[in-house]
């Protein structure tokens, strides 16, 4: 199960991470979960929202650069390890992360990590079935989104 994921392109000077942010929150729109990365030109800010299409929508219209890509919500073990086990897999597979970012909630007492991979299916199929990939629906019903 794959998330939609927002990628918001805007300068890396103050007072710019607002404005998206205010945007969406007039939409009524409620961020999910958030990353923000930097360079010395410009930063990405990295959102999960319930409906992409529309927060992608709203920030267009807003003036945002918008691109939505494909990532995966992963439940790992909260302990010494758990994430570790999950990462060995992945590497022995060939399989590279491009990034990684936590929510701040757990689900069933785990830890929930959203992976951009540079193949998703593959790194699906190399987890297998006993890792907890979370849906949309498990996602937003468990975490209370609205």
């Amino acid at each position: 199960m794959k998330l939609h994921q927002l990628s918001v392109f805007m300068e890396n000077k103050p007072g710019q991470l607002v404005a998206p942010c205010k945007a969406l929150a007039d939409a009524g729109i409620s961020i999910i979960t958030l990353s923000l990365a930097d360079t010395e030109q410009f930063g990405i800010l990295r959102l999960v929202v319930k409906d992409a299409t529309e927060a992608q929508k709203v920030l267009e219209i807003a003036g945002f650069v918008v691109k939505v890509t494909e990532v995966i919500a992963l439940q790992v073990p909260d302990c010494a390890g758990g994430l570790s086990e999950l990462l060995a897999r992945i590497e022995n597979a060939e399989v590279n992360i491009e990034y990684m970012y936590a929510f701040t909630d757990k689900l069933d007492d785990k830890g929930v990590l959203v992976f951009r991979f540079s193949d998703p299916d593959r790194a699906l199929e190399v987890l297998g079935e006993d890792v907890e990939v979370v849906s949309r629906v498990d996602l937003y019903e468990k975490l209370g989104v609205k």
